[in-house]
């Protein structure tokens, strides 16, 4: 599929516990792939071994027709695939413009990153103003904002988003989600893995959910009759 990311028949886990038993999905660019589940059901597993932080123990992860299978994080990053970590994951000690600068790790020319930098710093209206401010003095919502701009240093084809509405208010889960959806606007592919079903759910384009390290649907928002059929389905029923 072009510009598409495909797993299929993934399994993985960690030491010689496996988590995920052979679960595949798809995700295009310029679309959110949402993946539900409860704790413990390996949604975060999923992406982890998609983004090569987890080896895969068999299965394949293919992006754009290369395959990416166990590749390490920086050549995954280099074929077009970033993750974001639960709650951004900024640096706190660090300056808004040097956490930019690390999400041009993977980019060998250095002037390029500068311009990567500067360029999102323009573009990212409330940055602009604290560009030399250390992120963890920033607001939640500017911290998510400081990661977001991170991610989309290397011009990635897609961003994989672990629990990003996790420990935040209300508030802020629906400004976190409104970002997300900016990233669709530009192109980017989305693969979020939530518990926030009900703010997530809106945003799908299409949806898997995993119980027990296995996909128990697959399909678009429009395919699910009701919510007692998706709590059915969130528990594993």
């Amino acid at each position: 599929m072009s510009d598409g990311l495909e797993v299929n028949g993934l399994v993985t886990g960690y030491g010689k516990q496996e988590i995920v038993h052979g679960v595949s999905l798809s995700a295009q660019a310029g679309h959110i792939t949402c993946v539900f589940g409860p704790n413990g059901s390996g949604k975060s597993t999923v992406i982890k071994a998609i983004a090569g932080a987890l080896p895969a123990w068999s299965g394949r992860i293919v992006i754009d027709g290369t395959d990416i299978t166990s590749a390490p994080v920086h050549r995954v990053v280099r074929h077009g695939v970033v993750m974001m970590p639960q709650g951004g994951g900024v640096f706190p000690r660090l300056t808004v413009e040097e956490n930019l600068r690390m999400g041009g790790y993977s980019i060998a020319d250095a002037a390029h990153v500068e311009e990567r930098v500067d360029a999102l710093i323009e573009e990212f209206e409330s940055l602009k103003r604290r560009r030399r401010v250390a992120a963890g003095s920033l607001s939640g919502g500017e911290q998510m904002m400081v990661a977001i701009a991170r991610a989309l240093v290397p011009e990635p084809m897609f961003v994989l988003l672990d629990e990003p509405s996790a420990g935040l208010s209300p508030a802020m889960v629906h400004d976190t989600i409104d970002r997300v959806r900016t990233l669709r606007e530009r192109g980017v592919g989305v693969i979020m893995v939530e518990q926030n079903i009900r703010e997530a759910l809106p945003v799908a384009d299409s949806i898997y959910i995993l119980a027990g390290g296995r996909e128990q649907f697959s399909g678009s928002p429009a395919d699910i009759r009701d919510d007692a059929q998706l709590m059915a389905l969130y528990m594993g029923g």
